[in-house]
């Protein structure tokens, strides 16, 4: 177990707001917890803690998207808190992936509170869209982003740095099946994100793929998922020019199909 310094409590607050307001704007997606807890490790200095719970977070996350009202955990805060509790407390990735997800709830519940109380900013926006204010629209914008990104920072400075006690006598007090039964929640998070992806995404032409790299990962014996990942590289370079091809040989024939130099 490892304490948390005032220093690293600032650190992180200040990159929960940096990727808070990409979350916000869904500008470079650097508020995926692949990122977040990658970074969350580095300024721990625990990078390895941060991969690892980077990636299964990460997977966990993959098929939850915002569809209309509908909003799922905030990545962000899965993403910080999972490293956190893992390095804190010193229990393992997926343990600390269920011990985060009322964190994620939190942050959650404080952004769909924003996304009603700022409607009434709408009249002034409609109102300076009509003036064409630039400058004061301008300001409006700046003014509901800065609550936001200040509110991500606050909230991960007081569950990383002031609730880090609470949190290890928590997890302390546990008993052994519980801390168990939020290792098995947390190991299979992760197949359910990706098994809720693939529902959206996996189609008939893809599935000789994902049996290949069921075979690679599952009967080939190495030491990480490099190799899985090369052949996967292989297989979207392959999918790219094969569909770039089709996409030319159809132009062509429509392009073909159009010429009347012969009046008919």
């Amino acid at each position: 177990m490892h304490d948390i310094t005032l220093v690293q409590g600032i650190s992180l607050a200040i990159m929960a707001i940096i990727v808070g307001i990409d979350f916000w704007l869904e500008g470079l997606f650097i508020f995926r917890p692949i990122i977040v807890s990658t970074l969350t490790g580095l300024i721990l200095g625990d990078l390895q803690t941060g991969l690892i719970a980077g990636a299964l977070t990460e997977l966990a996350f993959a098929g939850l998207t915002p569809a209309g009202g509908t909003q799922p955990p905030n990545p962000v805060l899965a993403g910080v808190m999972t490293v956190v509790i893992a390095y804190t407390t010193g229990t393992d990735a997926k343990t600390a992936i269920g011990l985060a997800l009322p964190f994620s709830f939190l942050m959650q519940y404080i952004i769909l509170f924003y996304y009603s109380s700022f409607s009434f900013f709408m009249a002034k926006a409609d109102k300076y869209a009509e003036e064409a204010d630039v400058k004061s629209f301008i300001r409006l914008n700046i003014l509901t982003t800065s609550i936001v990104a200040v509110t991500y920072g606050v909230v991960v400075f007081l569950s990383t740095y002031v609730a880090q006690d609470a949190m290890q006598l928590l997890v302390k007090s546990m008993p052994t099946w519980l801390t168990h039964g939020f290792e098995i929640a947390g190991g299979i998070l992760p197949a359910v994100g990706f098994g809720m992806l693939l529902k959206v995404m996996l189609k008939g032409q893809y599935v000789p793929y994902l049996i290949v790299g069921f075979l690679v990962a599952s009967f080939i014996p190495f030491s990480n998922l490099l190799p899985v990942a090369m052949v996967g590289t292989a297989f979207a370079i392959y999918e790219y020019f094969n569909s770039k091809n089709k996409a030319q040989l159809v132009q062509k024939v429509v392009v073909e199909g159009d010429d009347y130099s012969e009046g008919i």
